[in-house]
């Protein structure tokens, strides 16, 4: 915040636009607001409604200071009126994560034939995890990964592992996770590649929501709730309890064949989402 307070100082803009909802989104949103300085919140309006989550607090208190909310479905433009946001101040403009994803998709989809072959895979599955709730909890943790073993007893698992959960599955990992494809933590090309050509993906990620939601492709959250219900109303997403039983049932029902890809993304997720922000902010100069 200090750090941030001297850049204000030195540029003196007259927006300051803030995406997501980590710590340095708050943290800038809250400088700029005491400065005077006008707040654009990317991804503005979603809600878990889990305040033990980090998150979720970040996204409350910044969509409080800011002047323009820019939403990136319609579920977020009815929370923000609900919290008593005037609606002068609410933009939908569509998920500019999207935006990244359709124009490096044709750069990712080159580097499937080579994946494929260095992995060995035909049908798979992806999994990501990574939320401390998920990986710091050694019963969670080994209830995931049983999950785990018994899915890919039906079908491979391809799990880039980030060096802290590899630490913990050393400490966990029952048996039945030998047969789990890990690997290490891949680049954002790579990774799209294999979630773009995945059977099914299980993760407890947000954004892989709304990437596999884009993609057409079933995932699996595990989780009791999500920020991202447009994910859930498109047919793609479906949340699991954390529980060995619950995440197999979840991952059968993902895998099964009427879990096809013709489906239409969600409102305004086409790719351009940063030129309405853009335009936007321009009718507000």
């Amino acid at each position: 915040m200090l750090g941030f307070e001297q850049v204000l100082g030195e540029y003196e803009p007259d927006w300051v636009v803030v995406p997501g909802d980590v710590n340095s989104t708050l943290a800038c949103a809250l400088v700029a607001a005491k400065l005077g300085v006008k707040v654009a919140h990317v991804e503005a309006g979603l809600r878990s409604f889990d305040r033990t989550m980090p998150e979720e607090l970040n996204r409350l208190l910044t969509d409080q200071l800011a002047d323009l909310l820019l939403t990136p479905s319609r579920d977020a433009d009815e929370n923000l009126l609900r919290e008593g946001i005037a609606a002068e101040r609410i933009h939908f403009v569509g998920n500019v994560m999207i935006d990244t994803l359709a124009r490096l998709l044709p750069a990712a989809r080159t580097r499937w034939a080579r994946l494929q072959e260095e992995l060995e895979l035909s049908r798979f599955a992806v999994v990501t995890l990574h939320r401390p709730a998920n990986v710091d909890d050694p019963a969670v943790l080994e209830e995931l990964l049983g999950a785990l073993g018994e899915i890919s007893r039906q079908i491979d698992v391809v799990f880039p592992v980030h060096p802290r959960t590899r630490a913990r599955m050393r400490e966990t990992a029952p048996a039945s996770a030998d047969r789990l494809k890990l690997i290490g933590p891949v680049g954002y090309l790579d990774f799209l590649a294999l979630e773009a050509n995945a059977a099914a993906v299980l993760t407890d990620s947000g954004g892989i929501q709304e990437e596999t939601t884009y993609l057409g492709v079933p995932c699996v959250t595990a989780r009791a709730n999500t920020e991202r219900p447009v994910t859930i109303s498109s047919g793609t997403n479906r949340l699991a309890r954390r529980t060995r039983a619950a995440l197999v049932a979840a991952m059968e029902d993902a895998l099964s064949p009427r879990n096809g890809n013709g489906h239409k993304p969600p409102e305004l997720w086409d790719g351009r989402a940063a030129v309405r922000i853009a335009d936007a902010l321009g009718e507000r100069a």
